[in-house]
């Protein structure tokens, strides 16, 4: 996907030249990527702010049109928005979870879009009924929708999404903003609908609480550009090639200095980052020498993760450019 934006000087006269003659560059959005997600997979679809992720769900849900490629959904081309491709699939946004009409009820959103998806009506009281128990929407139903917290509304948007029983999920950013407890109501449900379903789910989200608890299998894009497609465990082992161990030890005068990189120390305790193949050797000399209350091998955190890995991306675009 290449966006022709238009460019200028500063000052009122390149201003003034720009009414006459403007000038325009190419922006490549998206470009090269290419992956399948097979039914039922959730997926993360991770990279830093303007690395394509967007624009990527966009022309998948058939918002945008590509300027060169092939796209496939369901065996359809997205951008013809056929109105049986659009019954199959859903694109949710934290940024506006539930539409442009805040004047209605939420029940009569929902009745709005019974009609616009021809659901019949014993199959919309069944769907509704059962996302209302799973997302606790009964109390806010008779609410107008400009009245609902953030939170409510992701909920209420969510189900909205979800009465037509669509097969495919793009989800854009979908706890955002929201609460602790919002947030993990909301990733609850799209585990149980997918599991229950076979929905199919792409997720694109900067809390990696969502990424960790939902996504098995990552695609990071950088710069439009797929940098890694494949199981999680595999990114952390690639950009994060260490581990953590955290040891409590009985003799506060023991020396653990030779058994890794001390990150911290507390009296006795210490917290120890070693090379992850060297792990089990390290844990077992630690435990055959010292006096050991307590000891864990612990990941590194997925947020540090994917911090390693735009480092490193930019360390390999400042070398090459």
């Amino acid at each position: 996907m290449t966006y022709r934006v238009p460019v200028r000087d500063t000052g009122l006269m390149a201003a003034a030249r720009a009414l006459v003659r403007r000038q325009y560059r190419d922006v490549h959005a998206v470009q090269n990527v290419t992956f399948q997600i097979a039914t039922g997979q959730v997926v993360g679809f991770l990279g830093r702010n303007g690395a394509g992720k967007t624009t990527t769900m966009k022309i998948l849900a058939g918002i945008l049109h590509p300027t060169s490629g092939r796209v496939r959904v369901l065996g359809q081309v997205p951008w013809r928005r056929h109105n049986h491709y659009l019954r199959e699939i859903a694109l949710i946004r934290g940024s506006q979870p539930i539409g442009d009409a805040p004047e209605l009820t939420v029940l009569d959103s929902f009745r709005y879009q019974q009609v616009l998806y021809d659901i019949a009506e014993s199959q919309f009281k069944h769907n509704l009924a059962e996302l209302s128990a799973l997302l606790d929407l009964d109390s806010i139903l008779q609410r107008q929708v400009r009245a609902l917290s953030l939170g409510e509304r992701m909920r209420a948007g969510l189900a909205l999404a979800l009465v037509y029983r669509p097969k495919i999920l793009f989800l854009d950013e979908p706890t955002i903003g929201l609460d602790i407890s919002a947030a993990k109501v909301v990733r609850t449900f799209i585990a149980e609908y997918s599991a229950q379903t076979g929905a199919t789910v792409l997720l694109t989200s900067h809390s990696m609480a969502d990424v960790e608890s939902l996504c098995a299998r990552l695609i990071l894009v950088d710069d439009g550009a797929i940098a890694f497609d494949g199981p999680r465990d595999e990114l952390r082992s690639i950009f994060a090639p260490t581990k953590l161990i955290r040891v409590t030890v009985a003799d506060d005068d023991a020396d653990l200095a030779g058994c890794g990189d001390i990150l911290q120390r507390d009296g006795n305790q210490w917290l120890l980052r070693v090379d992850r193949d060297a792990a089990p050797a390290i844990t077992a000399r630690i435990l055959s020498r010292f006096a050991v209350a307590d000891l864990s091998v612990e990941e590194p955190s997925l947020e540090n993760v994917m911090d390693q890995a735009y480092q490193r991306l930019r360390r390999t675009k400042d070398v090459t450019s």
